[in-house]
């Protein structure tokens, strides 16, 4: 247990009082189960999650905890294991797109109200005394004075935020436009959540343990997508005709949908004026995806690069199989000016390279 006894020293605390909070025991047998050796990041943020857990179960007041470090790193599988074994019921768990959608959408529904984020925020968070927000990111200077008010809101209410990012509070929003605008929410951070870097040299998502239990790590990057290709796994022709398909109160542009399984082109989703929640409906009906003809980024307008990021983070989150197809190698593919390009190039290099020289046997 010497990470637990690495724990107990960083935190200052005796033994029978750091063996109050369920949090590092928890870390380190998921640790050993899983076959991962805890980073220094890791540990000092799982010190910090184990003092904040002693005074929520205490009744006093805790102090929310903003981790940030690069893709791959190990910050989602804190906050999910945080959120596993923190012991109260009133806790929810949301990722950046969903809550942001929902916001947006319960506003709208309750814009007549005085206050329509206040109104809101009740009937999402209720009775919730802990928010795990994973994969926090502010490109839009519309969502980013939103995040203004609700982070004002939640820390009025007392709610114990952990947050999850790539970027260290003063990398949100960079467009040097806005970012002066995003000044205040910067500053309330730092002083009402406590930051810390979680980074290690290793990519934990690279690791075969890391893969073994996800749906979308046993996707396929297929490319260039040749007739041979696409006969031996079923995929659409690339000329396949557009088919419509409800989602929502809109119609968006199919290639083939059947029972969980729907496909797309790039051009579907992506070059045109989809949204996150036109993906987040899609997800409710359809588990295996097949994506055509991505093509090289850099040459698309940064629009479509984000589109085809917000679509990357939906999948990957709702952890649904992907069939991605693109006439290039995958990072030569990805290249581009968008900056949350990083983190999905390390999402969609989990995915099983299939190109014309290591084709499938159309037997298998």
């Amino acid at each position: 247990m010497a990470a637990l006894s690495l724990i107990r020293r960083l935190l200052g605390k005796k033994p029978d009082t750091l063996d109050a909070s369920p949090i590092p025991a928890f870390f380190q047998q998921k640790a050993e189960q899983q076959g991962y050796t805890l980073s220094t990041g890791q540990t000092r943020a799982i010190t910090a999650l184990a003092r904040e857990t002693q005074h929520l179960l205490a009744g006093q007041p805790a102090r929310s905890l903003y981790l940030h470090g690069p893709v791959g790193r190990g910050k989602s599988w804190l906050l999910d294991g945080f959120f596993q074994a923190l012991p109260i019921a009133e806790k929810q768990r949301v990722h950046f797109h969903d809550f942001f959608a929902h916001l947006h959408r319960g506003m709208f529904t309750h814009r007549a109200q005085d206050d329509a984020l206040a109104v809101t925020l009740d009937e999402q968070l209720a009775d919730c005394r802990v928010l795990c927000f994973d994969e926090f990111h502010v490109h839009d200077i519309g969502d980013a004075m939103l995040i203004t008010r609700l982070f004002k809101a939640l820390f009025e209410r007392g709610v114990l935020v952990l947050v999850t990012s790539n970027y260290a509070p003063q990398g949100l929003l960079p467009n040097p436009l806005y970012h002066e605008r995003f000044k205040p929410v910067i500053d309330l951070i730092d002083a009402r959540m406590e930051v810390l870097e979680v980074s290690s040299p290793q990519d934990f998502r690279s690791l075969p343990q890391a893969q073994s239990a996800q749906r979308f790590t046993c996707g396929q990057y297929v490319w260039p997508g040749t007739p041979s290709q696409r006969a031996a796994l079923d995929l659409p022709a690339a000329d396949c005709p557009p088919l419509p398909l409800a989602v929502g109160h809109r119609t968006l542009m199919c290639r083939r949908h059947e029972g969980r399984s729907v496909a797309f082109t790039f051009n579907d989703l992506c070059e045109q004026l989809t949204a996150v929640m036109d993906y987040l409906l899609l997800c409710q009906d359809y588990d295996h995806w097949i994506i055509d003809g991505l093509p090289r980024l850099a040459d698309c307008p940064i629009a479509v690069q984000q589109r085809f990021i917000n679509l990357v983070d939906v999948l990957y989150d709702r952890d649904k199989h992907l069939v991605l197809i693109g006439e290039l190698p995958l990072d030569v593919a990805l290249s581009g000016q968008a900056i949350d390009l990083a983190r999905t190039a390390s999402r969609l290099g989990q995915l099983q390279p299939t190109n014309a020289q290591h084709a499938p046997d159309p037997v298998s």
